[in-house]
């Protein structure tokens, strides 16, 4: 999903700083939880803006570098069964089968 922009943000916030409304009321007005506006202000008041984090990114896929491999393996042997990648691969990549 992607993030909020700082305007949509910096929106959300302007509206509860000025007063008499809720953290409840904001979130239903914007169409967004309440924890989020929870943390929007929250962020403000200790990083003193409103950007957002960077998002994922940090994982990769067991299968990472293997695609190539593994596109020649299923055109070769469209019918192979799990136990053929597993041989050829190694079976710490397969764990699930």
């Amino acid at each position: 999903m992607k993030a909020y922009s700082i305007e949509f943000r910096s929106k959300i916030v302007q509206a509860y700083e000025q007063g008499d409304t809720s953290i409840r009321k904001v979130a239903q007005r914007f169409n967004v939880s309440k924890s989020f506006v929870q943390k929007l202000l929250e962020m403000k008041k200790v990083q003193g803006n409103l950007e957002a984090k960077q998002q994922g990114g940090s994982m990769k896929s067991e299968l990472n570098g293997y695609s190539t491999q593994l596109a020649d393996m299923v055109e070769k042997y469209p019918d192979a069964t799990l136990a053929e990648p597993k041989r050829v691969l190694g079976t710490n990549i397969w764990s699930m089968g």
